[in-house]
């Protein structure tokens, strides 16, 4: 699906294994491949459940309305990168990136809360190849169900004895600032939609986006996982801001490919980001650079709705004119170098350093 899978090994073509070895991201892939076993066992040993002593028939509602829903989007998760991150934050300052499981799970869980709430605030229909939990549960439900999500986030790393009641506090610090600045980035994104802001500016999405993308995806895993770890305060800023730059180049990757990647692996929803008129960069770049005309009928087809393939490539075709596509994958890559420059001279385990190198490749050269 991923670069994970092509950096499978191949014993019958040799050659394709150097290949693989060889591409962007193929160490990241490895490391993920290797730790999300581990990732997913510890979830599904600490999933949350009805406390001891529950009657019968009421645990059995509570499961079929909160804990069966939420530990079946849950084991369906995909290739776990924001958990695997926190480990090896943790193993790049030197320290066993086991101590970093419960801060791991905690961010894999906010995922899991962000994804579901996410799929009601946009209409969306499928999520990891199967209906949304709104969809198969009613919005209310799902809402509930996404909120156990966010209720466990901080729990797991209160509870966790292994770590010193100092770390455990530093880390739920770092999870708070994730939820907050997540959310700050969601109230944007959903914001302009609903009121029909189109004067977005460039610098205004990139806050949009560092604060809804950036934050949760690589900054606060890396830094929480180093903080476990007993990093130096220079090692948990380097981690961070590595996180912040390659996190952005993240979604910068997500929006081309939603308009330009392969229409196949994506399937419904390619392109969908222009039919729920969503401000990107793309089109924030777009708008600042076409023409009156073609602005008009740029914004013209964001705000329909539309869903026919010829109106959707009539919008990349404008967005492609403006020179968007080729100015958002600069900036992406321009980002990824500015993330390797970050972990520079400040003391990170050599293999963990080239992992981290190779995830900046492959957040940005990735085909899906």
């Amino acid at each position: 699906m991923t670069a994970a899978d092509n950096a499978e090994k191949n014993v019958a073509a040799p050659a394709a294994d150097a290949a693989a070895v060889a591409a962007p991201g193929a160490r990241f892939a490895a490391y993920l491949g290797r730790v999300r076993p581990q990732i997913e066992a510890y979830l599904a040993r600490t999933a949350p459940a009805c406390e001891p002593g529950t009657a019968d028939a009421t645990r059995a509602d509570l499961d079929r309305y909160l804990y069966a829903p939420f530990a079946r989007f849950s084991a369906s998760g995909g290739k776990r990168t924001r958990p695997a991150l926190c480990l090896l934050g943790c193993e790049a300052v030197g320290s066993d990136p086991a101590l970093a499981m419960s801060a791991a799970a905690a961010i894999e869980n906010f995922q899991s809360a962000a994804l579901i709430h996410d799929d009601i605030a946009d209409k969306s229909e499928l999520r990891r190849g199967e209906p949304c939990t709104y969809i198969t549960e009613g919005a209310g439900v799902a809402i509930n169900i996404g909120d156990l999500g966010l209720a466990v986030v901080l729990g797991g790393v209160l509870r966790d004895e292994a770590l010193p009641a100092a770390t455990r506090l530093a880390v739920m610090e770092r999870l708070f600032q994730m939820e907050e600045r997540t959310i700050e980035g969601q109230a944007l994104d959903l914001g302009w939609v609903r009121d029909g802001h189109w004067d977005v500016s460039v610098d205004d999405y990139l806050y949009m986006a560092s604060h809804k993308t950036a934050y949760y995806s690589a900054a606060i895993p890396l830094a929480t996982g180093a903080i476990v770890g007993g990093g130096t305060d220079e090692q948990i800023r380097a981690l961070d801001a590595f996180g912040m730059a390659a996190g952005l180049a993240f979604q910068l990757q997500d929006d081309l490919l939603n308009l330009v990647g392969d229409a196949a692996a994506q399937g419904k929803d390619f392109r969908s980001d222009i039919t729920e008129g969503k401000r990107t960069m793309l089109v924030v770049w777009a708008l600042e650079h076409l023409g009156a005309g073609e602005k008009d009928e740029l914004v013209g087809i964001l705000q329909s709705g539309e869903t026919d393939p010829d109106r959707l490539a009539r919008a990349v075709e404008l967005i492609d004119a403006a020179g968007a596509i080729d100015h958002v994958r600069a900036y992406a890559r321009d980002l990824v170098a500015e993330a390797k420059r970050h972990l520079r001279g400040v003391g990170l385990a050599e293999e963990a350093r080239e992992t981290l190198v190779s995830m900046a490749d492959f957040f940005v050269e990735r085909t899906s």
